[in-house]
């Protein structure tokens, strides 16, 4: 008898998910033939703009159907390859879901969201004048992009949240962050089969650079850790999951996206008001030999006779942009200065000292300023939605300690969270009177 009814409910799922099937290969077929790319990179930009495409269409049943598709696509550093231009995938998502998020989104805005946004335009005022400054291409389209990996970002979050899709969006981020997990951990062992025991660069299901992949990994495994109580998530696949993305991470030996998340994990174990959920102890425990690790693959390169090592090269590098930054110690060189020539044509090798070439002095200060401030605004939300928030934009604040801070993805996505995490606030704020005002009508209901 069970299994007739569940035959019957497979038929009538597939009866209505056929035609959505068809429509994802038809439209990746379409775009992978129009981009004309016939490589991995092709393959996973037609996959991701066919995911946008079947969003459109769901958009009159699921207003924000295209902002919830664009979750998994933050995690592709692919470049899009449109017309020409260097975007990479996650941009393309990020710039239409904000797009969905401002026409579709809820509003007013909450009081934390407001006030980082202008924080954000704090920092994007000061920078305004190194673009006025250093009039060149890149350098006024990056100063639009930084805006859209902040605020862009933080709007888009917000407006998932505020709909009710925290649960579901947060969810996707990890699905997505486990599948490069799991590429990572096949790379590995193919790589590792070939005595070859470095750090992992996963080539499934796209290639990527290793860092890019730890960090990401990392912001996903902090939500499976702290797993909020309105999150509504079983317990055992949370910790599944976060074990997945640990291996992940460990595989390859990004040391910036292990501290980060070292300091995520401290964090929410030792904030009180968190959630429901019980944080596990043990993983405390392992924190300490990880730690150790760190600090013996960084002395082991300091004390190594290599100077093309990472950290004699990191070492050379900043001694490097501290004499390019006297040059121009007000107004800096400009956004993106690497890639216009001259003997400064490589990326800075800290997040601070990104801005301070880039930006000059004003936009260092700036820069401390959001950074410190939207800490401050997110410590103070109720911990069982500041917590999360604050956790991973603090996980890339360190992050960024060790290499630049704006990179694509690995600056929206922990944006995106904390918007989702305050959206969720305001959206069970408001679900409390309408619960109330319900129970008051059902009770003089005869």
């Amino acid at each position: 008898m069970q299994m007739s009814v569940l035959r019957e409910r497979l038929l009538a799922w597939w009866a209505g998910a056929w035609r959505w099937v068809l429509m994802a290969a038809g439209a990746a077929i379409a775009v992978y033939v129009l981009l004309g790319q016939h490589s991995q990179q092709g393959l996973v930009t037609a996959a991701a703009l066919a995911g946008l495409v079947i969003a459109a269409a769901l958009t009159p049943r699921i207003p924000l159907a295209i902002a919830l598709m664009a979750m998994p696509a933050l995690f592709v550093s692919s470049r899009a390859g449109m017309g020409g231009t260097d975007l990479s995938v996650s941009d393309v998502a990020l710039a239409a879901a904000f797009g969905t998020a401002i026409l579709l989104g809820q509003r007013p805005f909450s009081r934390p969201v407001r006030q980082i946004l202008w924080l954000n335009l704090v920092y994007q005022f000061a920078t305004l004048l190194t673009v006025i400054v250093n009039p060149y291409l890149a350098n006024t389209v990056e100063w639009f992009h930084a805006w859209l990996l902040i605020s862009g970002a933080l709007i888009v979050g917000w407006s998932l949240g505020r709909a009710g899709y925290a649960r579901l969006a947060l969810l996707l981020m990890v699905g997505a962050a486990s599948v490069i997990s799991l590429g990572t951990i096949v790379t590995g062992v193919v790589q590792y089969a070939h005595g070859d025991f470095g750090p992992v660069y996963p080539l499934w299901p796209f290639g990527m650079q290793k860092n890019f992949a730890g960090t990401v990994m990392a912001f996903a495994a902090v939500i499976a850790y702290a797993n909020p109580g309105w999150m509504s998530w079983s317990i055992t696949w949370a910790r599944a999951s976060f074990w997945l993305l640990c291996v992940g991470i460990v595989l390859t030996q990004s040391r910036q996206a292990l501290v980060g998340l070292i300091v995520a994990i401290l964090v929410v174990a030792l904030r009180k008001g968190s959630g429901g959920v019980k944080h596990s102890r043990f993983v405390l425990l392992l924190l300490i030999p990880g730690a150790w690790l760190i600090l013996l693959m960084v002395l082991d390169q300091i004390s190594s006779d290599n100077v093309f090592n990472s950290a004699h090269q990191r070492l050379e590098w900043m001694r490097a942009m501290y004499a390019y930054w006297k040059l121009a110690p007000i107004f800096g060189h400009g956004l993106r200065f690497w890639y216009q020539g001259g003997w400064a044509d490589y990326q800075p090798p800290q997040g601070e000292i990104e801005v301070l070439v880039s930006t000059g002095i004003l936009g260092l200060v700036a820069f401390l300023v959001m950074c410190v401030g939207m800490m401050v605004v997110l410590w103070k939300v109720d911990p069982l939605y500041g917590t999360l928030a604050f956790a991973v934009v603090l996980s890339r604040l360190v992050q960024a300690q060790f290499d630049l801070f704006w990179v694509a993805g690995q600056v929206s996505i922990p944006v995106v969270i904390a918007g989702i995490c305050l959206g969720m606030q305001a959206h069970a704020a408001a679900r409390g009177p309408l619960e109330r005002r319900h129970a008051a009508a059902r009770a003089v209901t005869p």
